[in-house]
Order: C-alpha cells, then structure tokens, then sequence
C-alpha cells in the first residue's frame, strides 16, 4: 500500500526558477520531472549575450519602447500597486511572469507579453458603480448586455484608459488586454497568451487548473486556449453566472467545421451533434 510522507511546502517563484536555470543551477525537486526535462530540451531561460536581451517584436504594431523598457515597466508595475488591493497586484505579477513563460514557449514577444500581464487589470480596483463611470468618462458606446456585466468590462475600459494616457504601448497588447475577460472570435497569439496566463497564474489553484498547466508546451497554443476557455465557460455555468451571449459564437470560431445538420430518420448514421 502507498504511504503518505507529509513534507514542508516549497516557496519557489518562478522568475527564481529562471534565475537559477540562467545561472546554470539545476532545478531538479523544485519542479515536476517533465517540466525540468521540457525546459532542458527547449534551453528556456538560458543566459544570453547583450546582443540577445531585447526580444524581436513578432506581434508587429509598433510599441518597441514601452515592451522593452523596465523603468517603463517598474514605473507602471508602482503605479498598478496603488490601484488594485495586495491580492490583486500579486496575482498581476503571476499573469505577467506566466505570461511570459508562455509567450517563450509559443514564440510570442516575451516583452508584450509580460506588459500586457502586468497591465490586464489595470482598472481590476474599481466597484462596479465605478466602472460604468469609466465607462462613461471614456466615451465608450456599450451594449445593454455588457452595461449589465460591470465586472468583465475592466479590460475594455483599461484598453481604452491605457491607450489614451500610454500613447507608446502597441495596438497588439491594447487588444490583448481589451480580450482577456470575454475572449473573440479572431484571437491573436499574444491574445491568447494573455487569456491563458489569467487562468493559470501560479495564485490560481484546483485539479483543473494543475491540469492545464501542464499542457504548456505540449498542446499548440491555439489548442490550449480553447482548453482554457472551454474551463471558464463550464466554471460560469457551475457557478450559474451570467454568460455572455456570443460566447457561443467565440466557441464556434474555433471548432472544426460540421456537416450540416441532419434530421432525425434520415440515412445518415451519424448525424450533426451525434459524432
């Protein structure tokens, strides 16, 4: 019979785990096996030249500056700290370092990346009251669904804010942003990237969520986000929140094409919704 050994939990963050593969000190029992081994094989995190450090812009639409400037980055990350409460700005910084990892893995700008992780919830610290305000003072014409949806309009309204006083940062991590609560249609790669590391930033917990991180790097990134939304949708139902109505139509967009439907009695063995 197995036997459980209790052990003390490990405070290991991950831009530490970085460090130490850079520094070409092993990570072995901090991390799974597989991990190691994935990160092994890929040479993730592996010290580069000075002639490596700025990462290639790959999302195009400008924005050099802002994505790879740390005073740029420090000086926003400061400013985040006084808008949202302390669990808040902690889970933005796991969003901006998982959302690098991600962007590492899949060929994003690790640089947009993590901006736009650490941006996400730029406007997260408002009440619902508040962000109808927002909405208000930027001038944004919604729908009388989403007016009833204040707590998925924050990213909206922090593209809007964000692109208005922060004329450097790129149309790309502006969508990216603006995308992250309610999903599209035509998701972009860093769109993506963004929307998955929200759900599985290291504060996040639960057997789904261990679940799906350990599909990064094994799955393809588009296949991951629809994983990724796919558990958002069913948390929502579990939860009999109100769901978005084109969430269906966002769902569609990245399923295979079906043959169109069949009517019961017909010849056809497999029917549409059957296969």
């Amino acid at each position: 019979e197995p036997v459980l050994v209790p052990v003390p939990p490990l405070d290991i963050a991950s831009r530490a785990l970085r460090a130490r593969v850079a520094a070409g000190e092993p990570i072995r029992y901090l991390v799974p096996d597989e991990v190691a081994s994935f990160i092994e094989r890929r040479g993730l995190y592996e010290a580069r030249g000075e002639g490596e450090k700025a990462v290639g812009a790959k999302q195009g639409g400008g924005g050099d500056a802002a994505r790879n400037d740390e005073p740029f980055f420090a000086a926003r990350r400061d400013e985040l700290q006084g808008r949202v409460g302390p669990r808040r700005f902690r889970h933005s910084l796991g969003v901006s370092d998982t959302a690098g990892e991600l962007a590492h893995v899949y060929g994003v700008d690790e640089g947009e990346a993590r901006l736009a992780g650490l941006l996400h919830d730029w406007d997260k610290g408002l009440d619902d009251p508040g962000i109808l305000a927002r909405v208000d003072e930027l001038g944004l014409e919604l729908s009388d669904e989403l007016r009833s949806m204040p707590r998925v309009l924050h990213g909206i309204t922090a593209a809007r804010a964000l692109g208005r006083d922060f004329p450097e940062l790129s149309p790309a991590l502006l969508q990216a942003i603006e995308r992250h609560t309610l999903g599209a249609p035509d998701m972009s790669d860093l769109d993506m990237v963004l929307y998955i590391a929200d759900a599985l930033e290291p504060g996040r917990e639960g057997k789904r969520v261990e679940k799906l991180r350990r599909q990064i790097g094994k799955m393809g990134l588009r296949e991951l986000f629809v994983e990724v939304y796919a558990y958002w949708v069913e948390l929502m139902m579990e939860r009999k929140s109100h769901i978005y109505s084109k969430t269906v139509d966002i769902w569609n967009a990245y399923m295979p094409a079906r043959r169109p439907f069949v009517a019961s009695g017909s010849d056809d063995p497999m029917p549409y919704g059957r296969a």
